[in-house]
């Protein structure tokens, strides 16, 4: 029997783990901060990314770390098996449990995005099965 974190939260033996990218995000910031970064180096979402994020986003109720101006917000994309090329933008949970159903291994990434200021960065990513889309 081997011991993880996810043993912590009550996940099944076998389950895929997240991948969580705040401390990359926290680099990100920080050097920005510093005045290493330009803002047009971190603020860079492509068009398609901001559509998402105005359409079909969750908000997160934190505000922008780079223009502090409107909050944050999660777009959510999924690949996997009889899904276009370029992905699914998922729109709200009960289509994330939907996919988790499917038959198949579908990765899904997180993104926040900054609507206002281009800010984008992977928040996190993880395998999509039907323990973790609930």
């Amino acid at each position: 029997m081997s011991f993880g974190p996810g043993a912590l939260r009550g996940d099944p033996p076998g389950t895929p783990g997240e991948v969580d990218y705040r401390l990359a995000r926290q680099a990100v910031l920080a050097e920005f901060h510093r005045g290493r970064l330009a803002r047009h180096e971190i603020c860079d979402a492509h068009p398609e990314l901001l559509r998402a994020a105005r359409e079909c986003s969750e908000p997160t109720g934190e505000r922008c770390p780079v223009c502090e101006g409107t909050d944050l917000v999660l777009v959510t994309y999924v690949f996997g098996p009889r899904l276009p090329a370029h992905g699914r933008c998922v729109t709200s949970r009960a289509e994330l449990r939907s996919l988790a159903e499917r038959r198949g291994d579908f990765a899904c990434y997180v993104v926040e995005v900054c609507p206002e200021c281009s800010w984008n960065h992977l928040a996190r990513t993880f395998v999509l099965n039907p323990a973790r889309s609930a």
